[in-house]
């Protein structure tokens, strides 16, 4: 008996092999796609999200939208039907292929954590209405900043004290030590540390010349790891020069921008960069009152009769300014640095009163009084999409021995002129307000200096330590206040008392 074999040839052989590796390839082309990861690959038939891209991450306000791409063409009826957001995040959903674009109407709200599901929708084929396979169901989680805010505080252990207060985690936290009086501070734009100003008591014996600048960590997180809060380092020193007024410039506010005094000679005073591992240097500008545009590339400085507009950047490019003539002093800027909110200080000669214009002005030659009054505009600050200024004002009002002026809110819409008030307040001082990135409410201050105080009543209420305004009156007390801003879930806004003692507030951005 003769044996066969089933390959008579070599070559039989061979061909064999090949046509099995070309049948199980068509399989995999025609059947389904592959997923693959640190263990290999697996044969996928459904499709899938192949990227989310606030997937784990923490949002904060610059960020507008997100994005999610599929690993095939996909019907964008099904998907917008079924994309579920927890809790809700209102927006307008845009394709190019196989990429969603998911854009915000809104800043999203601080302090939650958010769910994206995805189930149920189905892929397209090219030039036919069948649909085909649905979507594996796709979960993903992220969050959005902590809301939270830091001030000054004005009682007992706390004065002086630079102090985070974080709503979210409902907890705070002292982070400057004992020995520092703090007098002012600006947050980095990713909220992980704080440059302020502060006066060391083991050096200067309490002289509120010597203000040194100083870094110290929050312990916020712009990502989903853990920072240590109250690390603290040491920037620049006053033994010279008087540091002032100070601005963060720089993408990541690496760079400050500070007003400095020389401490034995008055009238030696300038603008001056401070970059890290660089030497000190001057601007050679002259001027008062300043503010950082948002783009942290210039500096708006008031000058004479106008603003200058002073970059920060290269020896090249200092010869490079712009100067609006009609302006006194600049407000405050819109988050994309388009629009600008200014005041005019006016005059009128014929009954020798003087009366206060603020306009709106953007980088498209719009200029536009948004009111004039003849009491004070002490602060305004846009909203997060810069349709809305919120302002702080004064109403003047005379009575037989003096001058008063009686403190309120307004909101203003842009577009209309529209002046809607908000809530009046008993007096001020020296107020400051901060506005949160989420358009949450505003923060603002009450003081109670030596001169709310009557004379013979004013030894028994000297507190411990010396806490100034900037127009270097006595702090006596402090409170802080909280007015929440209208919004879906609260058409009026709340104005209520914190039970904080504390000033110059300012949310984390």
């Amino acid at each position: 008996m003769i044996k066969t074999s089933f390959f008579r040839e070599p070559i039989d052989k061979i061909c064999f092999i090949v046509i099995a590796l070309l049948s199980f390839l068509m399989v995999i082309l025609v059947g389904g796609s592959k997923i693959c990861n640190e263990n290999g690959c697996l044969l996928k038939t459904q499709p899938h999200v192949e990227q989310f891209s606030w997937e784990n991450q923490k949002i904060n306000e610059k960020d507008q939208g997100f994005s999610l791409i599929f690993d095939r063409p996909m019907s964008p009826e099904s998907v917008e039907e079924n994309l579920e957001i927890e809790p809700p995040l209102d927006g307008k959903i845009s394709w190019s292929g196989k990429r969603l674009v998911y854009t915000l109407n809104q800043v999203i709200p601080y302090g939650k954590n958010y769910r994206l599901s995805l189930k149920n929708a189905q892929e397209k084929f090219r030039g036919k209405e069948k649909l085909g396979s649905k979507i594996e169901p796709f979960i993903a989680e992220f969050q959005s900043r902590d809301r939270a805010f830091a001030y000054i505080g004005s009682q007992k252990e706390e004065s002086g004290k630079l102090i985070l207060n974080n709503s979210t985690k409902q907890n705070k936290t002292i982070l400057t030590p004992e020995h520092l009086t703090v007098v002012d501070f600006k947050f980095t734009p990713n909220t992980e540390k704080i440059i302020f100003s502060a006066v060391n008591e083991n050096k200067t014996h309490g002289d509120f010349k010597k203000i040194d600048l100083y870094e110290v960590t929050t312990g916020l997180s712009n990502d989903l790891t853990t920072k240590i809060p109250g690390q603290l380092n040491l920037i620049l020193e006053g033994e010279e020069y008087q540091n002032n007024k100070f601005d963060l410039a720089g993408k990541n506010g690496e760079i400050i921008i500070v007003q400095r005094i020389k401490n034995d000679d008055p009238t030696d005073f300038d603008l001056w960069k401070i970059e890290p591992g660089k030497i000190p240097q001057r601007l050679n500008t002259k001027g008062g009152d300043f503010l950082v545009t948002p783009d942290k590339k210039a500096v708006a400085i008031a000058q004479g009769e106008g603003i200058a507009i002073i970059p920060v950047g290269t020896e090249e490019n200092q010869s490079n300014i712009n100067f609006l003539p009609k302006y006194g002093q600049v407000l405050t800027f819109s988050a994309d640095g388009n629009s600008a909110a200014m005041i005019n200080f006016n005059k009128d000669n014929a009954q020798l009163r003087y009366t206060r214009s603020l306009f709106y002005v953007n980088n498209q030659g719009v200029e536009k009084e948004l009111l004039n009054i003849e009491g004070s505009i002490i602060d305004c600050k846009f909203n997060s999409n810069g349709k809305q200024l919120f302002c702080l004002l004064t109403e003047l009002t005379e009575t037989e021995t003096e001058f008063q002026e009686k403190p309120y809110f307004v909101a203003i819409d842009i577009q209309s002129g529209d002046v809607i008030p908000l809530v009046a307040l008993p007096k001020f001082q020296d107020m400051k307000i901060s506005i949160a990135p989420d358009g949450f409410g505003i923060l603002f201050d009450q003081l109670i200096t030596e001169n709310d105080v009557p004379q013979n009543s004013l030894k028994t209420a000297l507190p411990d330590d010396d806490l100034l305004t900037d127009s270097a009156e006595l702090i006596l007390s402090s409170r802080l206040w909280l007015l929440t801003l209208p919004s879906q879930e609260s058409t009026q806004p709340n104005l209520q008392e914190l039970p904080i003692a504390g000033f110059k507030p300012q949310w984390s951005p």
